[in-house]
């Protein structure tokens, strides 16, 4: 039987952005093993009838000793499960699990990065040192027969290519995570004054601080309005928004916080409009396609992978990065236009079916499996 092995740092995430994938490769014969940190999706990921392996590996952590043994466990993790491919998914199991399989001598990767994140946007000496250091590994790790990077808009394939940290024959373009269109249906427009929700990890990058002085702005102004921070903080980010300072947030009425949610399909039915004024690096951010597949329309950020789901005026509007009061503007022009609304809300479904359902997503993703299976890929030799 062929086998195919899923690294992802959290088992959080792989359930919400890689399990149709993962179901995917078992309907076409795949034996799926997930590696990941144990957190609270573990008897999930086992009901799917997939093998799961704990990994301790911190996201944010930056110790060499620590991250030398993540790197040992994973040679092992290779060497015993001889997978036929691996798909590493976001930046530090796409490079340590690239490390790990060329030692180990797996004979075809798929690595994925989710957008480029703190490392490749941020300004401090911190991320520019590592940067240097990861972009030259990426060129030597991804130059090999069997490797393929998957990337979700335009914007960071034509940085990947131009830079040369990848051979453009060896990236490929798949345009989000992909979503249910059933399961994300329209739903009439909830009864009341408008609600404008951010779902997201609460970290400043994520645009929090500005969603939060736009609503400031905008009851100052007199808007009637409703602003919802959906999603807790993150702790292993250096730039995670306190709880303290969510909760002060919300005991001043400037945003009502809801915290973590699983059921976002029925938040999405309570919602108006879906914000997102990221300056964070993104892919094609889930919640902006999801909310778009909800028939609402988005204001986010003209920034790469946000503007990929949005085209302005006609499904969403977009905002320069970190523009607060720019922000405020382009809320209030569709809190106070139901028709408006209504109408990029139509499109942006329509945007959904066309281009970013996880049928699509999932066809892709299987074709270069295939791809890679059929003749794509090298010998195992290991190092």
């Amino acid at each position: 039987m062929r086998k195919i092995l899923f690294l992802v740092s959290e088992d959080w995430y792989f359930y919400s952005h890689r399990l149709p994938v993962a179901r995917a490769a078992k309907r076409l014969g795949f034996e799926v093993t997930v590696v990941t940190r144990v957190n609270r999706h573990a008897d999930r990921i086992a009901a799917e009838g997939f093998r799961l392996v704990p990994l301790h590996m911190e996201r944010s952590g930056k110790n060499p000793v620590k991250d030398l043994g993540v790197i040992r466990q994973l040679v092992g993790i290779y060497r015993s499960e001889r997978p036929d491919i691996v798909h590493h998914v976001a930046m530090k199991p796409v490079l340590y699990g690239s490390i790990a399989a060329r030692l180990a001598g797996v004979p075809h990767v798929v690595n994925a990065l989710a957008g480029l994140g703190y490392l490749f946007i941020s300004g401090e000496f911190q991320a520019r040192f590592l940067r240097r250091l990861v972009t030259t590994a990426f060129r030597f790790l991804f130059g090999s027969p069997g490797f393929r990077l998957i990337l979700q808009n335009p914007d960071d394939l034509a940085l990947f290519v131009r830079s040369g940290l990848v051979p453009a024959d060896k990236v490929v373009l798949i345009r989000g995570s992909g979503v249910d269109p059933i399961e994300f249906a329209p739903h009439q427009p909830p009864d009341g004054v408008p609600v404008v929700m951010l779902a997201s990890r609460m970290i400043w990058d994520k645009g929090v601080g500005e969603f939060v002085e736009a609503a400031a702005v905008l009851h100052e102004r007199g808007v009637k309005a409703r602003f919802v921070l959906v999603g807790d903080s993150d702790l292993q980010n250096p730039h995670a928004v306190s709880r303290s300072a969510l909760e002060e947030w919300s005991r001043e009425g400037v945003i009502e916080w809801w915290g973590t949610r699983d059921n976002m399909p029925q938040v999405f039915a309570a919602v108006s409009i879906v914000c997102l004024p990221s300056a964070y690096g993104e892919g094609i951010p889930k919640v902006l396609i999801e909310g778009a597949s909800c028939g609402l329309p988005i204001v986010t950020t003209d920034s790469p992978g946000c503007r990929e789901i949005v085209r302005d005026g006609e499904n969403g509007l977009l905002v320069p990065v970190r523009d607060a009061r720019s922000l405020a503007d382009a809320l209030r022009r569709l809190i106070e236009s139901p028709e408006l609304r209504e109408r990029m809300g139509r499109r942006g479904r329509e945007m959904v079916l066309q281009h970013f359902s996880i049928e699509t997503v999932v066809a892709q993703t299987m074709e270069l499996y295939e791809s890679l299976l059929s003749g794509g890929g090298g010998r195992r030799t290991a190092y």
